[in-house]
C-alpha cells in the first residue's frame, strides 16, 4: 500500500469512526468502488488497522480527559472530591462497563461470523441506506421524548438504559451500520438529549476501540519488524488528528443543535451514499 492510500484510509477511518455514517461500511465500500490497491488480507494490513484504532482511541482519551480523570479520581479517592462526586464517578464508570459488555460478549462470539456474512461491498452499501433509516427513527423517538417532557441528562441514565445502548451498539458489527450512530439512537430511545447521547456514545467508544486494538497487538508484534513502518505510524497520527477534529465538531454540533432532526443530515448522506454505491456496484457486476 502506498503512502497516499494509507493516509486516505487513515483520514477515512478517523472521520467515519465517529460520525454516524459507519467506518466499517466505508472501508468495505470505498476501496471496492474506487479500485484502491488495498489488500485487506496482506500481513501488513492488520498492524496498519491496529495503529489507526490506537490513534482514534488516543484522540478520544485526549478530548474527554476530564471525564476519565473524574472517573480515576472517583476510583482512587484522590483529587479531594466530595463523597457525592466520588459516587457519581463510580456510577458513570459502571454505566460505561454495562454499555460495553454486550459488544465484548457478542463480538467475541459472533463478530467474525457476522462480518463475514454481510461484508460484501454491495450488502454494506445497502445496510448504509438502512443506517440512514436507523438515524431517522432515533430522531423521531427523540421528538416524542421531547413532547412528553422525558428528555434527560446523562446523570439520570440508569443501568437499563445503558444496557439498551450497548445492545443497540452491537448492530454495528454489520458493515454499513454505524457504531456511534446506533449508540446515539439507543441513547435517544433512553430519553437522552442529542448532546448527552453523543457524549456517552464517545465515552463507550474509547474502551471498545482501544480493546480491539490491544487484542490484535500480539499478532502485530509477531510480524517481522513488529509490523510497523513510518507510513503506518504517520497514518496512525493522521487518524488520531482527524478523529479529534471529528469529535470536537460533533460535540459542538449536537450541543448547539439539540433539536429534532439533528441526525437527519447524516441520514440523508447515508441514503445518498449507500444508494449511489449500491447502484454503481450493481451496474459494475
Amino acid at each position: 500500500m502506498t503512502a497516499f492510500y494509507a493516509f486516505a484510509l487513515a483520514v477515512l477511518q478517523g472521520t467515519t469512526e465517529l460520525f454516524p455514517i459507519s467506518s466499517l461500511g466505508h472501508t468495505v465500500i470505498l476501496p471496492a468502488l474506487l479500485g484502491w490497491p488495498v489488500d485487506q488480507h496482506a500481513p501488513a494490513f492488520l498492524p496498519f488497522i491496529v495503529v489507526l484504532h490506537v490513534g482514534t482511541a488516543a484522540a478520544l482519551l485526549l478530548y474527554f480527559w476530564r471525564d476519565w480523570l473524574f472517573i480515576a479520581e472517583g476510583l482512587t479517592g484522590l483529587g479531594g472530591r466530595s463523597s457525592r462526586s466520588t459516587a457519581e464517578a463510580r456510577r458513570l464508570l459502571a454505566l460505561i462497563i454495562i454499555a460495553t459488555l454486550p459488544a465484548v460478549v457478542i463480538g467475541f462470539v459472533a463478530e467474525k461470523w457476522v462480518r463475514g456474512l454481510f461484508a460484501s461491498p454491495l450488502v454494506a452499501a445497502l445496510f448504509l441506506v438502512g443506517n440512514g433509516f436507523l438515524l431517522l427513527v432515533g430522531d423521531r423517538m427523540r421528538e416524542r421524548a421531547s413532547e412528553d417532557g422525558r428528555q434527560q441528562r446523562l446523570g439520570a441514565l440508569g443501568w437499563r438504559g445503558a444496557l439498551a445502548i450497548g445492545l443497540w451498539q452491537c448492530t454495528a458489527f454489520i458493515p454499513g451500520i454505524s457504531r456511534s450512530g446506533a449508540a446515539m439512537v439507543g441513547g435517544l430511545f433512553a430519553g437522552l438529549q442529542h448532546g448527552e447521547a453523543a457524549h456517552f456514545s464517545f465515552l463507550i467508544a474509547t474502551p471498545i476501540i482501544a480493546g480491539a486494538a490491544v487484542l490484535e497487538v500480539p499478532k502485530l508484534l509477531a510480524l517481522p519488524g513488529g509490523g510497523l513502518s513510518w507510513v503506518t505510524i504517520a497514518a496512525g497520527i493522521a487518524a488520531g488528528v482527524t478523529a479529534y477534529a471529528s469529535v470536537a465538531f460533533l460535540m459542538r454540533y449536537f450541543r448547539r443543535h439539540n433539536f429534532d432532526d439533528a441526525l437527519v443530515p447524516f441520514a440523508i448522506y447515508c441514503w445518498a451514499a449507500g444508494a449511489g454505491a449500491a447502484l454503481a456496484l450493481a451496474l459494475r457486476g
